[in-house]
């Protein structure tokens, strides 16, 4: 196998067409007709069949292309490149992430069953599972130690039918055992879903570690340019008709007009098919084709931009620590991370460059670093390839209670850095602008000196 730079380029899923790449009149001599390197925007609407059994072959047997609501030949060509990266053997580019994560769950989950969760998610999926899915008669439960198998193996019950986590929990940092899960969905018969977003496959590609579907808000580091929206479920093309047909019926029943079920047309690919077929063309999170190519874009880049923000952010993590007014710094490539272990195991490459701190001062000491500081970009993003500082408690965390956020480990004086490529001086200097701002405010706030109470942090080694 070629290496992931090489494959983040050229790589292609196997058993799939990149079709529309060749231009110019079929019957047309080879010298006349033109292949462009670059993946081709087909931004349109619909495509023109070109005779009667063309389009019975595509609503029969779903062949080619018709509607950019079912196929487009650009986002399939960024499928490929995703599925390829990951590990599967097939993907599904859809609108965003969210998106991404709300298709995969209803591929797997129907009315009377639920979904067994990480607690420290991304907000967003939260709520989904919290207010929107409950409307369809789908509960979730959650577990607060994600890398205890035990904790997982106790809150299955019979109704369950997914497992769901994040490789690299947004912005908590506390990894989970990705194997060690796995083991127990699949000793229940269940899926394992992994958003991988904070990774990247270039960190970490769960299926390796057992997972079942891999989904990504492609919007982040995918993209990594802030400026599209983009999400995709990655199979691992391990669905086992005979071993898990009894809790996913709707994968191997008979269609409605009596024909071969998923499964049977489909074999190990019979999950993401099903998404394909029916749950995304009919719930309508299309994306656009030119956000799929800018994503494609941004994918040849990715290796690049994961290494030196994830080295980066290393570095920013461990001068975070040495400092006075910095009470905590929650990232697993620190020694003193409960989850570092687990980081060496899982995340040997770099260990993201998503992380949260926690100030001494509590809000007024945030506030005043978030408006302090220059390099950073004050927004609700990750990923990108700018440094990004969010205030949770008052933003992403807001409707929590302030116990739930005290358990997520966001306090008043807790902020997230998403570190870009920036020159890493310009950064810590732009901190240490941010954290003298801090410390006056905590000062101004208290009445006294704001590093005068002793870090929580074990500080470490250079």
């Amino acid at each position: 196998m070629t290496g992931f730079a090489t494959r983040q380029v050229h790589a292609r899923s196997a058993g799939r067409d990149d079709a529309g790449r060749a231009t110019g009149a079929p019957d047309a001599a080879p010298s006349a007709r033109v292949v462009p390197r670059a993946t081709p925007v087909y931004l349109t609407a619909g495509f023109e069949f070109e005779e009667w059994e063309q389009a019975a072959g595509h609503f029969g047997a779903g062949e080619g292309f018709a509607y950019t609501r079912t196929g487009n030949p650009t986002t399939a060509a960024v499928e490929q490149r995703i599925a390829a990266l990951e590990g599967g053997s097939d993907a599904l580019f859809l609108a965003s992430g969210q998106a991404a994560v709300t298709v995969a769950l209803l591929g797997l989950v129907q009315a009377g069953q639920r979904v067994l969760a990480a607690s420290s998610i991304y907000e967003g999926t939260r709520g989904l599972l919290l207010e929107n899915l409950p409307r369809l008669g789908i509960e979730a439960d959650f577990v607060d130690d994600a890398a205890d198998p035990a904790a997982w193996e106790r809150a299955i019950r019979p109704e369950t039918r997914v497992l769901f986590l994040e490789s690299i929990p947004n912005a908590r940092n506390d990894l989970p055992d990705l194997a060690a899960v796995a083991d127990v969905a699949h000793a229940h018969g269940l899926v394992l879903v992994v958003d991988n977003t904070l990774a990247t496959p270039y960190l970490l590609r769960p299926v390796e570690h057992g997972a079942d579907v891999v989904v990504h808000s492609a919007s982040k580091f995918l993209a990594g340019h802030g400026s599209v929206l983009g999400g995709v479920v990655v199979d691992s093309g391990t669905f086992d008709a005979r071993a898990s047909g009894a809790l996913y019926p709707h994968l191997v029943a008979p269609s409605r007009t009596g024909g071969p079920s998923v499964a049977d047309r489909h074999g190990g690919n019979a999950r993401l098919a099903y998404l394909r077929e029916t749950v995304a063309p009919r719930f309508g999170p299309t994306p656009s084709p030119l956000n799929a190519f800018l994503v494609g874009q941004g994918i040849e880049t990715l290796s690049l931009r994961v290494a030196r923000q994830s080295a980066a952010a290393l570095e920013v993590a461990r001068w975070l620590a040495f400092r006075p007014e910095v009470a905590s710094v929650d990232y697993s490539g620190l020694d003193s991370s409960p989850s570092h272990a687990l980081a060496k195991r899982y995340l040997p490459d770099g260990q993201g460059s998503v992380f949260t701190f926690t100030l001494h001062g509590g809000a007024p000491a945030a506030r005043a670093l978030v408006e302090a500081v220059q390099v950073f970009t004050h927004m609700t993003h990750i990923g990108d390839v700018r440094s990004l500082v969010l205030h949770p408690a008052s933003t992403s965390h807001v409707l929590r209670t302030p116990a739930e956020r005290a358990a997520a480990g966001i306090h008043p004086g807790t902020l997230r850095l998403s570190v870009g490529i920036e020159d890493l001086p310009d950064l810590i200097a732009d901190l240490d602008r941010g954290l003298a701002s801090a410390r006056a405010a905590a000062e101004a706030d208290a009445g006294t000196p704001a590093d005068a109470g002793t870090s929580t942090t074990r500080k470490e080694t250079p």
